[in-house]
């Protein structure tokens, strides 16, 4: 049976960091698409242009539907401020595929716009002010609203901290195991 990892956050939530380890070390997955790395590929001096992001975006989505085709497991990364990837991963599942989406959460909008700041000062790639803030409610709306019934398993972790914590976790049968009740009902009822 193929894979399919949705490896989701919040702009700054440390989602591409934890996918090198986390994807070939404990999950043994080969295959990473990630529209940021891509633009990077396409652009180095220029990754976070509209015109380069938009082709990445192109890229990305063609990528994974030639790994669907071909059955094979795979890593997606996103920050769920979209509804795009839903049908895709509902494609998925209609070909065999387990989805897994792991959710990086921090606690404050504040935290991943300066997550974000530090990371460009460090050479990486940015993202306005704005739309960190407007993915980081979309993202969590999108998570409990859309993404959680699809997955047939879901894991959200508090990555504000170093231990990250492990919020809840469960399965698309409805069964769920809440270590942190308060946050986790914060994030069900986020608007």
């Amino acid at each position: 049976m193929p894979y399919l990892y949705i490896i989701s956050g919040c702009n700054g939530a440390g989602k591409t960091t934890a996918s090198y380890t986390i994807l070939p070390e404990m999950l043994g997955c080969k295959e990473f698409v990630n529209s940021d790395e891509i633009a990077k590929g396409l652009s180095p001096f220029n990754a976070d242009s509209i015109t380069v992001a938009v082709e990445a975006s192109r890229i990305m989505y063609r990528r994974i539907r030639e790994l669907i085709s071909a059955n094979k497991t795979f890593a997606l990364e996103t920050t769920l401020a979209s509804r795009s990837i839903a049908r895709l991963l509902q494609n998925a599942q209609e070909k065999g595929y387990y989805v897994t989406l792991l959710y990086f959460w921090l606690n404050t909008p504040d935290l991943a716009v300066e997550r974000v700041r530090n990371r460009v000062m460090a050479g990486g790639h940015n993202v306005t002010e704005s739309t960190v803030r407007r993915r980081y409610v979309a993202g969590i709306q999108n998570l409990f609203q859309l993404y959680i019934p699809i997955c047939d398993y879901w894991m959200i972790t508090d990555n504000s901290l170093s231990p990250m914590e492990v919020i809840a976790k469960g399965f698309k049968n409805g069964k769920k195991e809440i270590y942190n009740a308060v946050v986790y009902n914060k994030l069900e009822t986020y608007e």
